[in-house]
């Protein structure tokens, strides 16, 4: 009976040099497919997306991120990227993604920018909350914050001035078009804002955070009462007054009381101009009749 059982045959063993060949094939074909991966330009950065940004240039941007076309796509660090962005000053921060094939996205977000101001060398400079200077590189930026005038190049009420307005939010502002100091002795920190409505707006730095949440309001009832222009004081109370039609200033309370003082400062002995010019026709009078008379008397004699 075991004489009809068939033989089976043992299997041959794969020769372990037949392993190694593939092994090696296999691993030259993935070196070969890398070097020509690396060499292509699906490799390289063919595209670099800047957003976000409105005064600083894209070309600023770019030239501090360090980053052109033709780099390779995975040798860039998306944290140097960022880092080296977020130095500009202008940069708060700054977000780097990688989108394959190629495409570089740096997403910026600058500080908040609270007025802007003309320079020495007539360039727009933009004012952040600490009125730290930044110039605006930008061609044809829209101006949508309030210009500084008037103010010195380190006024500490302008220091001050800026830090109340970026605690507020940027809409009150959104019709204030200037913003020059006004100073009087009652008011050191007194400011003039004019608005692009026509009105010309009277109070301190400090009454700012109460005032100017009702100054739109304001404006609009003024408006619906068919006021147009005019001064508007927002000291301890809140008041309107038209401009004068003549001479293009205001009727307002206190600019009476400046041109009284003025009045009074020229006039110390307390009578006007016209009561001055009155006491010299009186005085030239006078002196006529005393030469009339001696005259007289003269030719009786």
């Amino acid at each position: 009976m075991e004489d009809r059982l068939p033989v089976i045959k043992k299997p041959n063993p794969k020769s372990r040099s037949s392993k190694k060949l593939l092994v090696f094939l296999f691993i030259f074909f993935i070196t070969l497919l890398l070097i020509l991966f690396f060499q292509s330009s699906l490799s390289k950065i063919t595209e670099i997306e800047i957003q976000g940004q409105q005064l600083v240039s894209k070309e600023e941007i770019a030239q501090a991120a360090a980053v052109k076309a033709g780099d390779h796509f995975f040798s860039v660090s998306s944290s140097k990227v960022e880092s080296q962005v977020k130095a500009l000053k202008m940069v708060e921060s700054a977000e780097v993604s990688k989108k394959f094939p190629g495409r570089l996205i740096i997403q910026v977000h600058e500080y908040p920018k609270v007025a802007y101001q003309v320079g020495e060398n007539g360039q727009i400079e933009a004012l952040l909350a600490d009125a730290s200077v930044v110039p605006v590189t930008v061609q044809g930026v829209a101006l949508d914050k309030p210009i500084l005038t008037g103010w010195s190049k380190d006024d500490p009420l302008k220091i001050k001035l800026c830090l109340a307005m970026s605690k507020l939010p940027a809409a009150y502002f959104s019709d204030v078009s200037e913003i020059k100091p006004s100073p009087t002795l009652s008011y050191p920190d007194k400011i003039k804002m004019y608005t692009r409505s026509h009105y010309e707006v009277e109070t301190a730095i400090e009454y700012l955070p109460e005032k100017m949440k009702y100054l739109d309001s304001l404006i609009s009832s003024l408006q619906s009462s068919k006021k147009t222009g005019g001064v508007i004081t927002m000291l301890e109370a809140d008041t309107h007054a038209p401009f004068d039609k003549d001479s293009g200033k205001t009727n307002a309370k206190d600019a009476k009381g400046s041109a009284d003082g003025k009045d009074n400062k020229d006039n110390k002995d307390g009578k006007t101009p016209a009561s001055k010019e009155t006491d010299k026709h009186d005085t030239a009078s006078s002196s006529a009749d005393e030469k009339k008379r001696e005259s007289q008397e003269t030719a009786r004699d």
